[in-house]
């Protein structure tokens, strides 16, 4: 006779935790992003000039310059460093390419001195740091001086204006609808996140600026790779000169003041650490799009200058703790343990309740071991 077994469902284990629902958090970039959209509304809110066509346009022009630096910026800091020098190099290629074109010189050639002579201007920055072992602070604090000074003596105390027509067509034109200053910046920021996340030297940036150390261990070539960022660095500020001057129309060892600073903004509200080895092109793009914006509002609204400097510093540190300082986190984690703790009224009737002395009446862990190891008598 054949027995048939039923299968029954066996009972969870009542040891067994419940799985959990794997729920995606947002990223930094989706902070960034909401911060982006929350000046927007604000802008909106604050000004019916905010949206129009106009006005866009001219955040997109002011915020290309930035965006532009901020990737030079990114590039450094990505590798624990940091260029104050960017803002100088960028007037010293103003005043390049106005005495060029004065003197007669083409406008390919004019670019290619001005860019070289600024990539040169980063080669010495990146000696100074990796051979010379100067903290990148101190070395481009010591270039920012030497480029503006170089500037101003070329330019021998008076501004250049440009008038050569292609120049001014080539970096202050336009192509259909958008300038050409922010087609620039959108190739510069589009083919650097391309390098940073799918080349070589992107993804060697990246292990140097997370652990020097271990990247050098694992046989990178570090030096070469920091001298080329202030390089890379010292190129791109260059091109924002060149944007610069294609603007204003002239070259002038004044422009750029306050750009270094600028960019490092852009980059630390994009989410690029500046301990290294984090962050993102397009983000610090954004970020300089922010800042952009917010100067825009205030100067619709009529704020006055240094009224401007607290909101921007203000909103800056905002958004640094959204993105890159793990506040959300923290509010998370503070709201959590605010929330398990009981109220005071609840703990004191805890207390006076006697529920703690008889806690105390219970017997202690070595009271127990003793009790089972000491023999009980039994009477006959």
């Amino acid at each position: 006779m054949m027995s048939k077994t039923l299968n029954t469902p066996t009972a969870p284990s009542p040891t067994a935790r419940p799985r959990r629902r794997f729920i995606p958090r947002p990223g930094p970039q989706a902070y960034l992003l909401l911060v982006f959209l929350a000046v927007g509304v604000v802008g909106t809110l604050a000004s019916p000039y905010f949206l129009t066509a106009r006005n866009l346009e001219n955040i997109a022009v002011a915020a290309a310059v930035v965006a532009v630096l901020g990737v030079a910026q990114f590039i450094v800091i990505v590798t624990r460093g940091i260029d104050l020098s960017v803002g100088s190099i960028a007037a010293l290629s103003t005043v390049i390419a106005a005495v060029l074109l004065r003197q007669g010189v083409g406008v390919v050639a004019t670019i290619v001195v001005a860019l070289l002579s600024c990539a040169l201007a980063g080669l010495v920055n990146g000696v100074m740091v990796v051979y010379a072992r100067i903290t990148p602070f101190v070395a481009t604090l010591a270039m920012m001086s030497i480029a503006r000074g170089v500037a101003f003596i070329v330019q021998v105390g008076t501004l250049i204006v440009i008038s050569n027509q292609q120049f001014m067509q080539l970096f202050g034109g336009r192509t259909g609808a958008l300038p050409n200053v922010v087609l620039i910046a959108l190739v510069v920021t589009l083919a650097a996140a391309f390098a940073m996340k799918f080349s070589p030297i992107g993804r060697r940036l990246y292990a140097l600026g997370g652990n020097p150390e271990a990247a050098r261990l694992s046989g990178l070539p570090v030096n070469r790779d920091t001298v080329l960022a202030y390089v890379t660095s010292g190129f791109l500020a260059g091109l924002a000169g060149l944007m610069l001057a294609g603007r204003l129309s002239q070259g002038s060892s004044l422009v750029g003041q306050g750009y270094e600073l600028d960019s490092i903004a852009a980059a630390v509200v994009g989410g690029t650490s500046l301990f290294g080895g984090t962050g993102d092109p397009i983000s610090t793009v954004l970020g300089a799009l922010i800042i952009g914006m917010i100067g825009n509002i205030m100067n619709l609204v009529g704020i006055q200058s240094e009224p401007q400097l607290v909101i921007r510093g203000l909103v800056i540190l905002l958004a640094v703790f959204l993105t890159s300082g793990n506040g959300i986190q923290r509010l998370r984690q503070g709201a959590a343990g605010f929330l398990r703790r009981p109220p005071a009224g609840e703990r004191s009737g805890l207390m006076g309740s006697g529920l703690t002395a008889a806690n105390d009446d219970a017997p202690t862990p070595s009271d127990a071991a003793a009790q089972q190891t000491t023999p009980r008598r039994t009477g006959h």
